[in-house]
């Protein structure tokens, strides 16, 4: 008889016997720290990213997930770290030329795409996103990049995001034609794009398009680079109350359908947001092919 699962933490499912296993390695090991626990853990699953660094920070996360839903007895914390999400301060202000920007795209070219995570130029991104944006600043999820696109004279005139997507999203998994084993071990080979920001001081015909375009022929490139595995297909989420994702259509992305509505930590199976449009954009034409292929 098989057994039934009992928890569900980021993907992964555990039955009796996993989390048997996880309170006899807790017993084995009475002075253990939290922290010592979840390399053990770690180590005896074999919990590892897809650089192969072992996943210790996720099973410490998995392993205070099951204490506080009562399947496991942790021992109390040593140290109380401070949590940096809360403590993190919204971006500041930057003093920017906002004076309009119009005219044909020919006109801003060269355009220069500039990768500026971990550079001094991230907290102007930060800032552009956090002042201009509709959603606001919010730290992409897992591997995530930033781009600045700046116009020949230096003046920033989008900002985009790309960051690890979700791991559950039905109409992507049916387009893509994933079994659920291997849309876990590939879902790494995936992108979000979950900002985009045309300055609104500009009003230039087909920037937005253009800049998708061009962004979209490097971000593998960089993303090889910057994680050592490329990504093989985009994704991003339209509120259609809001826009039409004009430049997304116009760059050639695909409509995969709708979200449900639940959002990724949904609990209830019922809708408590609006429904998004999903579009995609495989960035080469064996993209199914390396995406179902087995890690």
């Amino acid at each position: 008889m098989l057994e039934q699962p009992i928890f569900k933490y980021r993907g992964r499912t555990l039955n009796t016997q996993d989390v048997s296993f996880i309170r006899d390695l807790i017993a084995r090991h009475p002075g253990a720290s939290r922290y010592r626990l979840s390399v053990l853990l770690c180590e005896a699953w074999n919990w590892r990213q897809a650089n192969g660094i072992a996943s210790a920070m996720l099973v410490r996360g998995f392993m205070l997930a099951l204490h506080r839903a009562g399947h496991i007895p942790l021992p109390p914390p040593r140290r109380v770290f401070p949590n940096n999400v809360t403590r993190r301060k919204p971006p500041q202000p930057w003093l920017l030329d906002t004076s309009p920007i119009e005219g044909k795209l020919s006109e801003l070219q060269p355009l220069e795409f500039r990768l500026v995570r971990r550079t001094p130029e991230e907290a102007l991104f930060d800032s552009l996103i956090h002042s201009h944006h509709y959603l606001g600043y919010t730290r992409p999820v897992g591997e995530h990049l930033k781009y600045l696109v700046c116009s020949k004279d230096g003046r920033p005139v989008a900002a985009l995001a790309f960051s690890s997507a979700p791991r559950h999203l039905g109409p992507r998994d049916r387009f893509i034609g994933w079994p659920a084993d291997v849309r876990r071990a590939n879902i790494r080979l995936v992108a979000y794009n979950p900002r985009f920001l045309v300055m609104p001081w500009v009003r230039v015909p087909h920037l937005a398009s253009h800049v998708l375009a061009r962004l979209l022929r490097r971000l593998s490139a960089d993303w090889q680079k910057a994680y050592g595995h490329p990504v093989h297909f985009v994704e991003t989420f339209v509120d259609p109350t809001r826009f039409k994702g004009t430049c997304y259509r116009a760059a050639n992305w695909v409509y995969m359908g709708l979200t449900t509505g639940r959002g990724k930590d949904d609990q209830t199976k019922k809708p408590n947001r609006s429904l998004k449009e999903v579009l995609g954009y495989p960035l080469g034409p064996d993209f199914r092919k390396l995406l179902q292929a087995p890690s």
